[in-house]
């Protein structure tokens, strides 16, 4: 279904031409300041192959430009109106990586900017801020490339520092490692160097007492998988805000690490291209694990690319005439709010529901032994339950369900998503049962959470049975045998009470008790 409101503004693609791999991504970006991933393409180039020297070997820039060439057919092929294509650490380093870059310009018509260590790290920042949830705490932000790790330090408000350092894992491989397995002399050359390059990133983050690093694009990605498989926590969608802890990263570490390379390739997980330059990234990250004692770390999907996406936005945003009204700071609520625009959503309607089911849970939280964070949850699930309607009113729930799976939601973790789609999907029909296999996936703790949440959801939604906003004010006396609902409302209140009625019956359930539904006449 196509939908005018849904119309995008412009089709871009942005490439992040790094040193073991070409990056590139096209986008829509939509009126609201939004964009939606059209197309990805990988590029293995490794230009760093014979380590990192002061030029690029004739057959890395060829395999570059063929690389590049297949990126430029794709751009094509889907009418990308711009190409960002920013060069990083080999290129920029390289005393011929001009005439790479000219060369790239000539041959495949892309036009490639070097652009500073420093604008790397920012943008960088800029990126994972706008994927993941921080908060008021200072995190250390970093994303370990082949020639250069970018380290941030900063919350949702600002970034005290960020540099790009020259440790990337081909460099460091090429220049400390020559056994296989590693020696442990060779990690604690390793570690000697980290200490040395490191002095101001270890005096700021002690001095604001970070205890979280968020982690971003290949080796990071590929740590976390590494550490998911292990000990089977769920990433089957998205890395993207995966979550575990120092202690599950140092399980991994201690096995891992004496691996040889036939072994390392037997790793569920390791990607197969990352075998042999892997290791300085899992030293690294623990040197920074036990130097800052840090308790968790954190996984963001966004990087350089997507930090390219949000400069050309802000910058491009009065010609494109966008309306950045959208972009809350939360990346969390700004997903949502995308999604919503999204799918033309029945704003009046929604928001309307959402209020009532926030009062049920503020009503029913300590009954029902619901979480805090739930209550966020229940909104954005409200918020969403009706944008199935999007694809067709017929099984609109189940639309809803796949809708929000499937939307690469940011600031979510996979758990909250499963919930948010399946308490959206049980707003109408049948109430949660495990003969639906979404339900039956989730876990037993899981499984409770969204029978309590869609029992709220759905009492809320039969409030505004007619769409029209009739109740103009709910209140709830709530006792040990039953539960009365007291409405006002604009007219006649029928159709709000049969909605309320037919739908109550999963909130008796939970709570054990009678729901009853009485209009309340104002006096003149």
């Amino acid at each position: 279904m196509t939908k005018a409101s849904a119309e995008p503004a412009k089709r871009i693609a942005a490439i992040d031409l790094g040193t073991n791999s070409f990056h590139a991504v096209l986008v829509d970006i939509y009126p609201d300041g939004s964009f939606r991933t059209v197309n990805k393409l990988k590029e293995m180039v490794s230009l760093a192959e014979k380590g990192l020297e002061d030029k690029l070997s004739r057959e890395a820039m060829n395999r570059g430009l063929e690389a590049l060439r297949r990126i430029k057919f794709l751009c094509d092929s889907y009418e990308v109106e711009n190409i960002l294509a920013f060069a990083t650490s080999a290129i920029r380093e390289a005393e011929n990586g001009g005439d790479f870059i000219q060369e790239v310009s000539e041959e495949v018509g892309i036009k490639v900017r070097a652009i500073s260590g420093q604008m790397e790290a920012e943008m960088i920042g800029f990126a994972v801020r706008h994927g993941i949830a921080l908060g008021e705490e200072m995190v250390l932000m970093i994303d370990i490339g082949g020639g250069s790790v970018e380290f941030i330090i900063g919350n949702n408000k600002e970034f005290i520092y960020y540099n790009s350092l020259k440790l990337g894992v081909a460099r460091m491989a090429a220049a400390f490692v020559a056994s296989d397995p590693i020696k442990e002399s060779e990690i604690e050359e390793l570690q000697k160097h980290f200490r040395e390059e490191l002095t101001e990133v270890i005096k700021l983050a002690k001095k604001h007492k970070v205890k979280t690093i968020i982690g971003s694009s290949g080796t990071m990605e590929n740590i976390g998988a590494m550490v998911a498989s292990k000990n089977e926590i769920t990433a089957n969608r998205s890395l993207n805000e995966l979550e575990f802890s120092a202690k599950d990263f140092k399980n991994l570490y201690e096995d891992f690490i004496q691996l040889d390379k036939k072994h390392r390739l037997k790793v569920k997980a390791l990607e197969e291209k990352r075998v042999d330059i892997i290791n300085p990234g899992m030293v690294l990250l623990k040197f920074l694990v036990d130097e800052f004692k840090i308790k968790k770390i954190r996984i963001s999907e966004e990087a350089l690319r997507e930090g390219m996406i949000l400069n050309f936005i802000e910058t491009e945003k009065d010609q494109l005439n966008l309306d950045l009204v959208a972009n809350f700071k939360d990346p969390r609520r700004r997903s949502i709010f995308e999604l919503l625009r999204k799918c033309d959503w029945l704003e009046a309607h929604s928001t309307h529901v959402a209020n009532f089911a926030l009062q049920l849970f503020d009503e029913f939280k300590a009954e029902l032994k619901l979480k805090e964070g739930d209550r966020e949850l229940l909104e954005y699930a409200s918020l969403m339950h009706d944008i199935g309607y999007y694809i067709s009113y017929r099984k609109h729930h189940k639309h809803a369900l796949y809708l929000i799976k499937n939307s690469d939601l940011l600031g979510f973790k996979e758990d909250e998503v499963d919930l948010m789609a399946n308490v959206a999907r049980y707003h109408r029909k049948s109430a949660p049962t495990k003969k639906h296999i979404p339900y039956k996936e989730l876990s037993k703790k899981l499984r409770k959470r969204v029978k309590k949440l869609s029992a709220l959801l759905r009492v809320a939604d039969g409030l505004d049975r007619s769409h029209y906003q009739n109740v103009q004010k709910l209140e709830i006396e709530n006792n040990k045998e039953s539960i009365r609902l007291l409405i006002t409302t604009h007219s006649a209140p029928e159709l709000e009470i049969w909605g309320c009625l037919r739908k109550r019956d999963l909130l008796q359930k939970v709570t054990g008790k009678e729901l009853k539904v009485f209009q309340v006449v104002e006096k003149s």
